[in-house]
């Protein structure tokens, strides 16, 4: 059996990463993908805590661009994130994960209550844990949440994952000259803007010591690569270990 490098890890997937090649929605077939990729990394008895966005649904800032009430619509967002959260609870049961949603605004008839010490025991008992509705408060990115609950819970890693290889010094989709970076300090993505995550994100994640790895999610395998530490994406905290 392949032994992991991190214990505890908080994969956080992208909205529009759920989409898959719809653009809008939920992706049946890329839900299917995680749950199976998140089955292998618990049958290696790794603890696994996942954030979700809820950009293939809604995108607070865009609708706050358009004249709503910024609060409001980030909101609407949380509920999107649910949403989402809900439908990869369902793939990860169908194969047999064991596996909990909790929300930080309470709606008890579908999920729990986001408590830390109950997800931190959730996580004990082998359980997947689904952290939904944000922090449940508007002006705060899921970034923020994957950086917050990470520290909460004690993660060792955050798994960022992304519709592109890691991190470039430019967009690679305009730009085929693109840098991809191996490595960078948290620092570095503070200083440059390099739009890994938001500032507040960043600022946590070099706060309380938390890793990032980014890497691609439409390669089936990636994330148990990364758990076992094989060097895909790109690693934000200094040098790869």
């Amino acid at each position: 059996m392949a032994k992991p490098k991190y214990k505890r890890i908080v994969l956080k997937l992208s909205g529009e990463a759920l989409a898959g090649n719809l653009g809008y929605g939920i992706n049946q077939e890329m839900l299917s993908s995680v749950a199976s990729q998140v089955k292998e990394l618990r049958d290696i008895g790794v603890d696994v805590a996942i954030v979700v966005g809820g950009g293939n649904i809604w995108r607070g800032i865009a609708g706050s661009a358009k004249g709503m009430d910024r609060a409001t619509a980030d909101y609407m967002g949380m509920l999107a994130t649910v949403m989402n959260s809900l439908a990869l609870q369902d793939a990860l049961e169908q194969v047999y994960v064991d596996t909990r949603v909790q929300t930080a605004i309470e709606m008890r008839q579908i999920a729990e209550p986001y408590i830390r010490r109950r997800a931190i025991r959730h996580l004990e008992k082998g359980r997947v844990v689904i952290f939904a509705a944000g922090t449940g408060n508007p002006y705060f990115s899921t970034d923020t949440t994957a950086a917050l609950r990470a520290a909460e819970v004690e993660a060792e890693v955050i798994l960022m994952a992304k519709k592109v290889d890691g991190v470039y010094d430019s967009d690679p989709v305009k730009n085929q000259a693109a840098i991809k970076y191996q490595s960078l300090s948290h620092m570095e993505v503070l200083n440059q803007g390099l739009g890994v995550m938001d500032s507040t994100a960043a600022s946590l994640c070099k706060d309380n010591g938390i890793p990032l790895i980014v890497f691609n999610i439409n390669q089936q395998g990636n994330i148990l690569k990364a758990v076992l530490g094989e060097e895909i994406g790109t690693y934000i905290g200094g040098i790869r270990p």
